[in-house]
């Protein structure tokens, strides 16, 4: 299991501060089925035991920093105790996902029906082409207003921060999950008429106005179907092995 995900999206490709990979478990264990969500708690761990699922796959890793401590302190740490007491792994694949072929942006792509998707600034690891983002084309040019409701209907987001409407038809589309106004520059560099991500810095939506219309949908909202990525990668690749994304919501934001 962690071989066939790692195949499809290799450790290498992770940023230098990450922790992708193996969390908490055996790696030999024989697995009885496994969870897919996007962050890993107590509830997770909990659905986890009722499901008869000795396997949790999480984008964002349950552990980011060494642990000094194993206690009931923290929601990590008792995370990880009640991993252990039941026996459940953890594996997270986070940017080594975000930056691999077919990974989170692809599937953001696809859930907007971009056609011609690949990388913008890309790079090359390990011989691997990889890439923080991806930029595509919508089938049809789309006013900015009619954009939005789109992304905001794909997503399911009950608000999306934007900047001024941009008074040209929308058609290249850049999107990064997650944390990704680093991208921004790049993505207008590569003529994007709209970038796409889960959360930006107030000051980053200065100084944009109709060069690019930026729509962020939320972190969460964004990468909510990474699981799919995963559930396709372990079906494939491991095809007795039973599946079930998480249907505990582990958004820690509230829109009141």
């Amino acid at each position: 299991m962690l071989s066939a995900l790692e195949r499809f999206a290799p450790l290498p490709l992770q940023e230098s501060w990450d922790n992708a990979g193996l969390q908490v478990g055996l790696t030999e264990t024989e697995v009885s089925g496994a969870l897919l969500c996007l962050d890993v708690n107590e509830r997770i761990i909990d659905e986890a035991i009722a499901k008869g699922c000795n396997l949790v796959v999480s984008h964002h890793p349950l552990l980011f920093r060494g642990l000094k401590t194993i206690s009931d302190m923290t929601d990590v740490q008792r995370t990880v105790m009640k991993a252990i007491e039941n026996h459940i792994a953890v594996i997270s694949m986070h940017t080594n996902m975000d930056n691999a072929k077919g990974g989170v942006n692809f599937r953001i792509a696809q859930k907007l029906g971009l056609q011609d998707v690949g990388f913008f600034a890309s790079k090359s690891v390990d011989g691997i082409e990889a890439g923080s983002g991806v930029i595509g084309e919508l089938a049809e040019p789309q006013a900015a207003d009619d954009f939005i409701l789109m992304v905001k209907k794909a997503f399911g987001v009950e608000c999306a921060m934007c900047n001024e409407l941009l008074r040209r038809p929308i058609r290249k589309v850049a999107i990064c999950g997650g944390a990704g106004d680093f991208l921004l520059d790049e993505a207008l560099k590569a003529g994007a008429d709209a970038f796409i991500t889960g959360e930006m810095h107030y000051h980053q939506y200065f100084g944009y106005e109709q060069q690019i219309q930026i729509c962020v949908i939320g972190h969460y909202q964004s990468e909510q179907y990474t699981a799919e990525v995963f559930e396709e990668i372990i079906q494939k690749d491991c095809p007795g092995v039973r599946t079930c994304i998480a249907e505990t919501c582990t958004n820690p934001i509230l829109y009141i």
